[in-house]
């Protein structure tokens, strides 16, 4: 199983674009369906039971509103095929 690398990115939009993209996900969190994006170049599947909130900051002369979801992997995709195998032994 190929391992993710870390990333930390962030990726300017048109407002158009940018709207279009705070559409499909509200409508995705509404119906509680997985939200699919693709950002940088990867595609990113957020899970319908993604945790959500928005963080505000402020601090050197600028403001920052972040509007976030955050989930864990599955623990069987972190584990990966060695511990499968282990536990069949």
């Amino acid at each position: 199983m190929k391992r993710k690398k870390k990333r930390d990115v962030e990726k300017t939009y048109s407002r158009r674009a940018f709207v279009a993209k705070l559409r499909r996900l509200a409508d995705a969190l509404e119906r509680g369906e997985r939200f699919t994006i693709r950002v940088a170049g990867e595609t990113v599947r957020v899970p319908a039971a993604a945790a959500v909130s928005i963080e505000h900051e402020r601090g050197g002369g600028a403001e920052e509103l972040e509007f976030q979801l955050k989930w864990s992997r599955p623990a069987a995709r972190r584990v990966g095929r060695r511990e499968q195998i282990k536990g069949s032994q």
